[in-house]
């Protein structure tokens, strides 16, 4: 094991041991001084502002000087000032468990526990990007369920998580695996053919964790022997999973590139629309008419043209990403010009861990201001999440995530790439600010 890897190992130990003693016996308030505070909701630059935490929890927020004449003597004061303060960053669709170098059948060495260490690994290198709340669609095994369980215990380091458990698919389709010969007569765990036997998966991946459902309603690009404009699951079959996910309280987010596949699913019910590649003027309206979420992974096409072979992704996988990619991106300037709603998902997992914000630069390349691209990542993203009254927003009764950046990220987006403090529920995770 190199020095490096070892260093890292030990680091992370000692801020968990921190974390959790801070819990025991670290202070329950803080004054938190900041440069100036990004007011995602209205659209502000708050200069010489201050946020006051208790707990896990924000109580305040205003000018600094008010904050600190307020605050009893004994707040322990963090001082921030020569940085921008946001929200922590929201990511609607990542993939902890797996890794861009196990592509194509190199995946098929990989067992659940190794996944389940990689999530780990990843959490603490997507929470160090500051993304403090992620959203997991899809993992073998209900990996991702024992990730969000150990993060919320304290047992490892990482982002809030809302997790899918295994995706629901059809034979053979984009979330059953074609890598096998027929005699090992392999089926993905989730598979379900027919609405009643949808009904039935939905409600065991309910049973053994998931917090919402994935469903995927069309062909991929990384898969085997499918298209990505293909639907696969009718309208009958998405209808089913929809009433019964929403029955057991849970939202379904449906993975789907062709654009027939994108409207069925937003017919059905679901909550977003992942990839949503191929979407075309119809379903553009009917998302803005129904309230449906887009989620665009506008950054992974720059990856998997440059590396996808080294990694070991499939021939097919990427002539169809030279095919879909572009014309994902235009459709993504489509729907920002139609005013479709459009929440953060980068897909991390086709990419390395870590690495989320680089997609930013893509979508204000492909049509939305700084303030929007920031809004995707924080309240337009808590909104889907169902979360709004607790992430998104450096606001009273939040929780206490935050990040910070040297300099404006309203006129360059691009120093949401260099994060140099994050905080999760009033503990701070990094602090590398000069």
């Amino acid at each position: 094991m190199g020095r490096t890897r070892v260093v890292v190992i030990l680091l992370t130990i000692l801020l968990l041991m921190a974390t959790k003693a801070g819990a025991r016996s670290g202070p329950t308030r803080l004054l938190v001084k900041v440069g100036a505070l990004v007011d995602v909701r209205h659209g502000r630059l708050l200069p010489n502002h201050a946020i006051l935490t208790e707990g896990d929890r924000i109580t305040e927020v205003g000018p600094a000087d008010v904050l600190l004449a307020r605050a009893p003597k004994e707040t322990p004061v963090l001082d921030l000032s020569r940085l921008t303060v946001l929200p922590g960053l929201i990511d609607v669709h990542v993939h902890l468990t797996v890794n861009p170098e196990h592509a194509g059948y190199r995946a098929l060495s990989v067992s659940v526990p190794r996944e389940a260490l990689h999530g780990a690994a990843n959490a603490w290198r997507t929470l160090q990007a500051g993304f403090t709340t992620v959203r997991n669609l899809g993992a073998s095994g209900y990996a991702d369920v024992a990730l969000r369980d150990a993060i919320a215990e304290g047992d490892v380091p990482g982002p809030r998580l809302l997790v899918s458990g295994p995706a629901l698919g059809i034979t053979g389709g984009h979330c059953d695996n074609n890598l096998l010969a027929p005699e090992f007569r392999y089926k993905a765990e989730a598979v379900a053919d027919g609405p009643w036997a949808a009904r039935a998966k939905v409600r065991e991946v309910i049973k053994y964790g998931a917090d919402l459902i994935k469903v995927c309603a069309t062909g991929g690009v990384l898969s085997k022997g499918d298209q990505p404009g293909t639907q696969q699951y009718t309208f009958e079959e998405l209808r089913a999973i929809v009433e019964e996910a929403h029955k057991l309280g849970r939202k379904v987010a449906a993975h789907a590139h062709g654009a027939e596949g994108i409207k069925t699913a937003i017919r059905a019910g679901v909550a977003s629309i992942e990839h949503a590649s191929l979407i075309d003027e119809e379903g553009l309206q009917l998302a803005k008419e129904r309230g449906t979420y887009l989620v665009m992974d506008i950054y992974n096409h720059e990856f998997i043209l440059q590396h996808g072979e080294r990694v070991g992704m499939l021939p097919e996988a990427l002539e169809k990403e030279r095919q879909v990619g572009p014309l994902q991106r235009e459709n993504f300037a489509r729907a920002v010009r139609a005013g479709v709603k459009i929440a953060f998902g980068t897909d991390a997992g086709v990419y390395p861990h870590g690495e989320n914000a680089k997609q930013f630069t893509y979508m204000v390349k492909y049509g939305m201001t700084p303030l929007e691209a920031i809004r995707s990542a924080t309240i337009w993203a808590a909104e889907l999440l169902g979360w709004a009254d607790r992430v998104g927003a450096l606001e009273p009764g939040m929780f206490a995530d935050l990040i910070a950046v040297e300099g404006n990220p309203l006129e360059d987006i691009t120093l949401l790439e260099r994060v140099v403090f994050v905080m999760k529920g009033g503990v701070v995770v990094k602090n590398v600010a000069p």
